[in-house]
C-alpha cells in the first residue's frame, strides 16, 4: 500500500527522518522538496554541532532523544562517547543531582561524579575548577549530515522521490484541505503537506494560512586550532561532549581541536525573510558571519576551565541561526485551518529522529501512542503567543535562559501582564504576588493575609520548595477550611458547545453521561481513540441545546472543533467572563443573602443562573478544594462588581481571598487530579483513578473501544511525607527506580507533604513504603488511602 501522497518540504534531521519512517510504515507515495542540494540544504542540520543530551524536565523530550539516539547508533551516525556536565558552584552542583532525578525517572542511566572522576573523564578540565559531573553514557555527537544522508537513502530505496533545488513558493488549498505545493519548478499533488522547514518554518506556514511562534536566533560555535596537548587524536570524538551551563558553553571534540560553542551573548534574532538564499549565501543560508568580540568572554572562561586551550587559537567561527519558541518546545501537528497540511518545527538534532517516528506513528495511525505530545502539539497556543512582538521577545529570553536554572515555578518576567482578570485591581490592593499562567497574572498568595499567621503552626519547606512560596499559603488554606475564602479561577478555559445536536456530540466526545436534566454538572474525560486520557472537562447543562464546558487549555478547543457536526457550535468564552470561587464552611451563609438562587437546594454537582446583588451569574455547585461553595461565572464587565458585593458581605464571616498556592496544597488533599501534571495522553482512566467518570453502559464515545477497565498495572499513587517536593522526581522501591512524582504540595490542613507518584499496581497498597529522589538525598514515603481529606464527602455535600 502506497499510501496518500505526502509532500515533505525540507531536507534536513526531521525531513530527512520523517521521510524514513513514513516509507518504513508502508506510506511510500512520499516527496521531499528542498530549496538547497541534498544532504547539505543550508538548513540548521547542515552545520549543527552535534551534540545530544537526554537529560530534561520533560519526559517526552527525554523519550525523544533516546529513540533519536538509538536510531542514529544503528545507522551508524552516532559517536556515543557520554555526556557530561560540570558544576563549579553549589547551586550548579544541585541542579545536576536535580538533572540526575530526571534521567532516573525517565529511565536513562547517569551518574553523578565526584571532582576526580569527573576529570578523569575529561583530563583537560582545570584541576580546581569542578565540583561535580553529571555523566550520561549514552548521549554523543550525532553526525547530523551524515543521518540526512544515510535515512534519505533508506526512504528513497522504499520509493520515496527527493527533489533538491526546489523552492516552495505556495501551498495549494481547495476549501479547507490541502491540495498540494508550488515549487519554483512546477506544482507537486498532495493529499498531506509536512513542514519540516526549520528556520523557514514561519515563512512555509504562513502560505497556509498558518501562524507559527518561532523564531530564528544566531548562536555562536567556534573552533579551536591544534590544542598541542591533544594532539595527534585521529578519532574524530574520544572525550565525553561537555557543558559548562553557568558560563553558558558546551564544548566538544573534533580531532586535536575542540568546538566551542556559546550561549551567553545577547540574542541575534533575525526576520525569516532576511535569510539569504541558497545561492546568495556566502557558505550557506543558516551561517551568519562570526562576530568575534561577541566571543570574548566564551573564550576567556574556556580557556579558564580547559587550560590547554590557552596554547591554541581560535582559527574559524559562525554564528548559526536555530530555532526557538515562545516555550522551549516543539511545534508538532495539524493546522487548525486547512486539514492535511502538517508541521514538525523547532526540532534540534538532538529530537530529530524520534520527533519523525512520532510524526509518522500520529500520520499513519491517527494518534501517536508512543508518546505523549500535549507539551508539542502546534494547537496549544492563545492568540496571544502569536504576536509577532512576544513571539520575539520569548523566543529571545529563551535563549538568554537555555542552560540557566529554572525553578518549576518560575514565571517569564516579559512581556507582562498581558491578561488580567476584572479582580486584578482588588487583588493588587490587597498585596497579591503574582505568578503567571497562560499569560494570565494570578495571585500565588496575598500580603494582606500575613496578619493571620499569628500563632498558627506552618510547615517550612527545604531550599528549593521555598521558592516562590510564602508562609501564607498555609494560612490561606487553613482559613479555606475554617471560613470562606475568594479564589480566583478566570485563568481556566471555557468553552460553550451549542446548537440542535450539542448534547449528542458532547456525549459522544466525553466519557461521561451528559444526557441529563438543565442544571446538571459532569466531571468527564477526552479520551483519544487508543483511550488515553486527551483533558478533563465538567460539563455543565444551562439549556437542552448549550452547555458550558471548564477545559483545560487550546488543545480542548481544538478537539471539539475537528470534530463538530454541521449542526454544533463551538466557542472560547473566557476573555469575555470571569470567575469566582467561593469555598468554605461559611460559604453558604456568606453569598445566600445576596442570591436569589436556593443554595440549599442547589444540590452538589448541580448549577443554576441567577444573580447575585445585581451582578448576573451562573453558579456551579462543584469544588476543586474540596469544601462547600461554588463556581460564580460572569461577564468580565461585572466581575469587579462581583467582587466588591461579595467582599463587603464576607467581613462578618472572615472572608479571606485565597492564592493558587493554597488552592494546590488542598486540592492535593482531596485527591484532586490535574491534567498535563498527573495523568497525560499516555495514561488510561482506570490507571489514573477515574474509572468513576467513565461511563461504559454509554453505546458509544471516542477511546471506547480501546479501554480496559480490568485491573491496571499501574497506578496513580498517593504519598505522604514529612518534607516537601516538588514534581518529576523518582520514586525507589530498594535501589529500583518504580515510577516519578508528578503533583507534589505540603498539606497545610493535614500536616503532611504529599505527592502523587505512577507506581507499579503492586507497591500502591496502603501502608507500603517507598523513596522519593529529591536531589542527593532519599525521602521515605507512605503509600495512603485517598482523599486524605473528608473521605465521606461530607464537607461538600453539606
Amino acid at each position: 500500500m502506497a499510501g496518500p501522497r505526502v509532500v515533505i518540504i525540507g531536507a534536513g534531521v526531521v525531513g530527512a527522518a520523517l521521510a524514513d519512517e513514513l516509507t518504513a510504515k508502508g506510506w511510500t507515495d512520499v516527496t521531499v522538496v528542498d530549496q538547497g542540494p541534498l544532504p547539505t540544504p543550508g538548513g540548521s542540520s547542515s552545520h549543527a554541532p552535534g551534540l545530544v543530551f537526554q537529560a530534561n524536565g520533560s519526559k517526552t523530550m527525554t523519550e525523544l532523544a533516546r529513540y533519536t539516539i538509538e536510531k542514529l547508533v544503528e545507522l551508524g551516525c552516532f559517536l556515543q562517547v557520554g555526556g557530561l556536565e560540570v558544576a563549579c558552584t553549589p547551586e550548579r552542583e544541585q541542579e545536576l543531582h536535580r538533572r540526575h532525578g530526571w534521567l532516573t525517572a525517565w529511565g536513562v542511566e547517569g551518574t553523578v561524579l565526584d571532582a576526580d572522576r569527573t576529570r578523569e573523564l575529561y583530563p583537560l578540565l582545570r584541576e580546581d575548577s569542578v565540583r561535580a559531573g553529571l555523566y550520561v553514557p549514552t548521549d554523543g555527537l550525532a553526525k547530523a549530515v551524515q543521518a540526512v544522508t544515510v535515512q534519505l537513502k533508506r526512504a528513497e530505496a522504499r520509493g520515496a522521490v527527493l527533489l533538491e533545488r526546489h523552492e516552495v513558493l505556495d501551498v495549494k488549498t481547495e476549501g479547507d484541505r490541502v491540495t498540494g505545493v508550488v515549487t519554483d519548478k512546477g506544482e507537486l499533488a498532495a493529499d498531506i503537506v509536512v513542514c519540516c522547514a526549520g528556520i523557514w518554518g514561519p515563512k512555509i506556514a504562513r502560505l497556509a494560512g498558518m501562524t507559527l511562534p518561532l523564531v530564528p536566533l544566531a548562536h555562536q560555535l567556534a573552533w579551536t586550532g591544534q590544542v598541542p596537548a591533544i594532539a595527534g587524536q585521529r578519532a574524530e570524538a574520544v572525550r565525553p561532549i561537555l557543558r559548562h551551563q553557568d558560563a553558558d558553553l558546551y564544548f566538544r571534540d573534533r580531532h586535536d581541536t575542540i568546538g566551542v560553542g556559546f550561549y551567553g551573548h545577547q540574542p541575534m534574532p533575525v526576520d525569516v525573510h532576511d535569510i539569504a538564499s541558497v545561492d546568495d549565501a556566502e557558505v550557506m543560508p543558516s551561517v551568519m558571519p562570526f562576530t568575534e568580540q561577541d566571543f570574548e568572554e566564551a573564550w576567556h572562561e574556556t580557556r579558564w576551565l580547559l587550560p590547554p586551550t590557552r596554547d591554541a587559537k581560535i582559527e574559524q567561527g559562525i554564528n548559526g541561526l536555530f530555532s526557538f519558541t515562545v516555550d522551549d518546545m516543539p511545534l508538532l501537528g495539524e493546522s487548525p485551518a486547512v486539514s492535511g497540511f502538517w508541521v514538525a518545527e523547532a526540532v534540534w538534532v538532538t529530537h530529530s529522529a524520534g520527533v519523525a517516528n512520532a510524526m509518522a506513528e500520529w500520520l499513519v495511525e491517527g494518534y501517536c501512542k508512543s508518546y505523549d505530545l500535549h507539551e508539542c502539539d502546534v494547537n496549544r497556543f492563545e492568540k496571544h503567543h502569536l504576536a509577532p512582538d512576544y513571539v520575539t521577545a520569548r523566543g529571545c529570553q529563551n535563549f538568554v535562559e537555555v542552560y540557566d536554572i529554572k525553578h518549576p515555578l518560575q514565571p517569564m518576567q516579559s512581556p507582562r501582564p498581558l491578561r488580567t482578570s476584572p479582580f486584578h485591581q482588588r487583588q493588587k490592593e490587597l498585596g497579591a504576588y503574582f505568578l503567571e499562567a497562560n499569560g494570565w497574572e494570578r495571585p500565588q498568595w496575598y500580603e494582606v493575609n500575613l496578619d493571620q499567621l499569628q500563632d498558627r503552626a506552618v510547615h517550612q519547606p527545604n531550599d528549593w520548595a521555598a521558592r516562590f512560596w510564602s508562609p501564607i499559603a498555609a494560612v490561606e488554606a487553613q482559613i479555606t477550611r475554617e471560613r470562606v475564602a475568594l479564589y480566583d479561577m478566570t485563568a481556566l478555559k471555557r468553552l460553550v458547545v451549542e446548537g440542535r445536536g450539542a448534547a449528542d456530540f458532547l456525549q459522544r466526545m466525553t466519557t461521561g453521561d451528559v444526557h441529563k436534566s438543565v442544571g446538571s454538572v459532569t466531571y468527564c474525560l477526552l479520551l483519544d481513540v487508543n483511550g488515553g486520557i486527551r483533558s478533563d472537562v465538567t460539563v455543565a447543562r444551562l439549556a437542552e441545546d448549550r452547555f458550558q464546558v471548564g477545559a483545560n487549555g487550546n488543545l480542548d478547543w481544538d478537539w471539539f472543533t475537528r470534530h463538530l457536526p454541521e449542526d454544533v457550535s463551538v466557542r472560547d468564552i473566557t476573555s469575555s467572563t470571569c470567575c469566582l470561587g467561593v469555598w468554605g464552611p461559611r460559604a453558604r451563609d456568606l453569598v445566600q443573602p445576596l442570591t436569589d438562587i436556593d443554595l440549599t437546594g442547589l444540590k452538589y454537582f448541580r448549577g443554576k443562573q441567577g444573580y447575585i446583588g445585581n451582578v448576573p451569574v451562573t453558579a456551579l455547585r462543584v469544588s476543586y478544594v474540596g469544601e462547600l461553595g461554588w463556581e460564580l461565572y460572569t461577564d468580565a464587565d461585572m466581575g469587579l462588581k462581583l467582587w466588591d458585593t461579595l467582599w463587603a458581605a464576607g467581613e462578618q464571616y472572615g472572608l479571606i481571598a485565597g492564592g493558587r498556592a493554597a488552592f494546590n496544597s488542598l486540592r492535593l488533599e482531596k485527591g484532586y487530579r490535574s491534567f498535563g501534571t498527573d495523568m497525560t495522553y499516555e495514561h488510561d482512566p482506570f490507571e489514573a483513578g477515574l474509572g468513576f467518570a467513565v461511563k461504559l453502559a454509554k453505546e458509544e464515545f471516542v477511546g471506547k473501544d480501546a479501554l480496559n477497565p480490568g485491573e491496571p498495572r499501574r497506578k496513580l499513587t498517593c504519598l505522604t511525607l514529612d518534607d516537601t517536593v516538588m514534581g518529576k522526581e523518582p520514586v525507589f522501591d530498594g535501589e529500583t527506580c518504580v515510577g516519578y512524582v508528578t503533583s507534589a504540595a505540603y498539606g497545610h490542613t493535614i500536616g503532611k507533604g504529599i505527592a502523587y507518584a505512577w507506581l507499579p499496581a503492586a507497591l500502591s497498597t496502603p501502608g507500603q513504603t517507598v523513596h522519593i529522589g529529591y536531589f542527593d538525598r532519599r525521602i521515605e514515603a507512605t503509600v495512603a488511602e485517598e482523599p486524605l481529606f473528608d473521605p465521606k464527602m461530607t464537607r461538600l455535600r453539606g
